[in-house]
Order: structure tokens, then C-alpha cells, then sequence
């Protein structure tokens, strides 16, 4: 049951705007989650790129949006990377930059045909 307890209470004439949280839920989860989108996002550009017959330059973009998330998994804090943390922070750095580079040069080492 919601009521007046429940939500934050401003004094009339006031300023103060409600947290985006509060406004803007799905927003504040994007906001919140924004390294994960940008992996996410360069994943999908790597994906249209192979769909569209470029898979090459694909694999690389998704081999580089991979090392990406390890770096953002290095130099961001807890609460900011998200999702992106799943196990300790050298064994998920460590996986994911060796993962992504060994895709990107995977890609780059298969000859032309």
C-alpha cells in the first residue's frame, strides 16, 4: 500500500526536485548501468558489421568492446561498474582483456581467402 509515508515529502514553494531515481526509473537504471550499455552498444555495431559481411572487422570490434569492459572493469569503482563485475576484480580484468584481445588477433590472423 503506498501513501504519503512513502514517497519523500517537500514543503510547498520548494526547489528541490525529486531524485531521477524517483522521476526517471528505467532512465536511472540506464544511467546507472552505462558501461555496460557501451559494451553492449559496440557489441551490437560488431554484430552488424559480421551481418553485414564484414566479419573481419566485426570480430574486431567486438574483440576491442570486450577489452573495453575489462578496462572500465580495472579503473571504475564497485558501484559504478555494474553488472560488468562478476567474480574479483584481477580474475575479471584478466579474462576479459585476454579474451577480447585473442579474438580481435583470432580475426586478424585468419588469411584471406
Amino acid at each position: 500500500m503506498t501513501g504519503p509515508a512513502t514517497r519523500p515529502t517537500r514543503r510547498p514553494g520548494s526547489t528541490q526536485r525529486q531524485p531521477l531515481y524517483l522521476r526517471r526509473p528505467l532512465l536511472a537504471g540506464f544511467v546507472r548501468q552505462w558501461p555496460l550499455l557501451v559494451v553492449l552498444v559496440t557489441v551490437g555495431c560488431g554484430l552488424l558489421l559480421v551481418a553485414a559481411e564484414r566479419w573481419r572487422s566485426g570480430l574486431v570490434v567486438m574483440g576491442l568492446a570486450v577489452v573495453v569492459a575489462g578496462l572500465f572493469r580495472l579503473f571504475l569503482p564497485l558501484r559504478r561498474i555494474g553488472f560488468l563485475a562478476v567474480r574479483s576484480r584481477p580474475v575479471d580484468v584478466t579474462l576479459m582483456v585476454a579474451t577480447g584481445v585473442a579474438v580481435a588477433v583470432l580475426a586478424v590472423a585468419i588469411p584471406h581467402t
